[in-house]
């Protein structure tokens, strides 16, 4: 009886070793097959004297997460596609020419870093929007340090989700609306980062379009046939340090909301419909610390609400502010208003609930006898003659003659036509800082 028991522990113990150690191989071998699988990534150089030589050639080539080096040199290529996760690395600027013949690369896949290339010559079309990179329905993709010549659309992308456009410059000498496209152009985007680029010579330098929760940080946009930054319908985005000079017009914000602007620079946008920014049906946002310097017009505003603007400077505009119709809780506050032809022009006589408070304005002449800083009488900023030439604009003509210095000083004494609701109860005596 013994016996048997010894002989079935033993049998047991067997089995059970025999067990583990084919475990063990089939752990070892699914392994082996593992690490078999995987692919390292590699390097291509492509070259004008190399094995590879042209860049779609090393695009067939290449594995999913490689690294393409493209040599100085010129090459005549279009219609790119990149269809994998790859980086393109381009050495001491070289040059990829599409000779006005189509697209020149366009991004299909997640993960691609293209960087350090010269992209020029791109077809102009009146049917599709031919682009120098074009990024199309992926993610997590960076453009960054390139140069962009003469192309039609310099960055394009459309339905992407988290990608950096970065330090490019792009440039254009457009001449015609019709036959331009933007610099910069992003069409049903989300989480983007457009930084440190240098855009002109296009018809918009930036163009967002159904973009929400992006930010667009310290570009400068300039010499652009219509607007340096347009967007509509992008809502949750921040626009902060960016220059837009010497445009069309300015900035276009248009059926937008939360919408934060701040730290930038309108300098230079004159024309007989130039303005530094031009709000349309925006609502709960804020314009702060903004410098709005030479412009026809600062802001023109129509249906806006809800909207905080406060901290910026206006200084030697032709109108610093315009306010249309239907513009509620506007809050103006501490901005400095100095040399503007005109401070503030409404196109209506309206009560509204606009408020303005402890802003300088260079055309005071109020006092300030407790010297508490703030102005004992409040400051009308709305001129007799900026409300009558809304309606005759001819008028422009008298603007330096005694007969409209003599009409200002009866409309002071007697205020009849300009609008009553539309003065800053508390001016600043002194410039605000911040």
């Amino acid at each position: 009886m013994l016996t048997n028991t010894y002989s079935n522990c033993i049998l047991q113990k067997q089995a059970l070793a025999s067990g583990v150690r084919a475990s063990v191989a089939f752990l070892l071998l699914f392994l082996l097959t593992s690490i078999s699988q995987v692919s390292v990534a590699q390097s291509l150089l492509v070259g004008k004297t190399g094995t590879i030589q042209s860049v779609k050639k090393a695009i067939q080539l290449a594995q999913p997460h490689d690294t393409i080096y493209i040599s100085q040199g010129t090459y005549l290529e279009s219609d790119i596609i990149i269809n994998k996760p790859l980086t393109l690395i381009g050495r001491h600027n070289p040059v990829i020419d599409g000779q006005f013949t189509g697209e020149i690369i366009t991004i299909q896949a997640d993960s691609v870093v293209v960087e350090g290339l010269v992209l020029q010559n791109v077809k102009v079309s009146a049917i599709k929007d031919y682009a120098a990179i074009r990024i199309s329905r992926s993610k997590h993709c960076i453009l960054r340090n390139n140069q962009i010549r003469n192309a039609f659309f310099g960055i394009y992308l459309e339905k992407a989700d988290s990608c950096q456009v970065q330090n490019n410059r792009i440039h254009s000498q457009s001449t015609m609306e019709s036959t331009s496209g933007n610099a910069i152009h992003v069409w049903y985007c989300n989480t983007m980062l457009i930084e440190d680029n240098q855009v002109s010579g296009h018809r918009d330098g930036i163009y967002f379009e159904f973009v929400s929760n992006s930010r667009i940080i310290n570009n400068i946009s300039t010499k652009n046939l219509r607007y340096g930054l347009h967007f509509m319908f992008s809502d949750n985005n921040v626009y902060r340090s960016n220059r837009f000079i010497n445009n069309g017009a300015g900035v276009a914000v248009m059926y937008s909301k939360h919408i934060t602007m701040v730290e930038n620079t309108f300098q230079n946008n004159w024309g007989a419909s130039a303005y530094g920014i031009l709000l349309k049906d925006i609502t709960d946002s804020r314009i702060e610390k903004n410098t709005f310097l030479q412009n026809t017009v600062g802001i023109h505003a129509e249906g806006t609400n809800r909207t905080i603007i406060q901290h910026n400077e206006f200084r030697q505009n032709g109108w610093a502010l315009r306010m249309m119709g239907s513009c509620e809780e506007l809050r103006f506050e501490r901005n400095n208003f100095i040399a503007n032809t005109f401070e503030v022009a409404s196109s209506n006589n309206y009560t509204s609930n606009n408020t303005f408070n402890g802003n300088y304005w260079s055309s005071y002449t109020g006092y300030d006898l407790d010297r508490d800083g703030t102005g004992d009488v409040p400051h009308k900023p709305v001129k007799l003659f900026s409300y009558l030439i809304e309606d005759v604009p001819t008028a422009m003509v008298l603007i330096r003659s005694l007969f409209i210095d003599l009409l200002e000083l009866a409309e002071r004494v007697a205020p009849v036509l300009t609008p009553a609701t539309i003065q800053d109860d508390g001016p600043s005596m002194r410039l605000n800082h911040w």
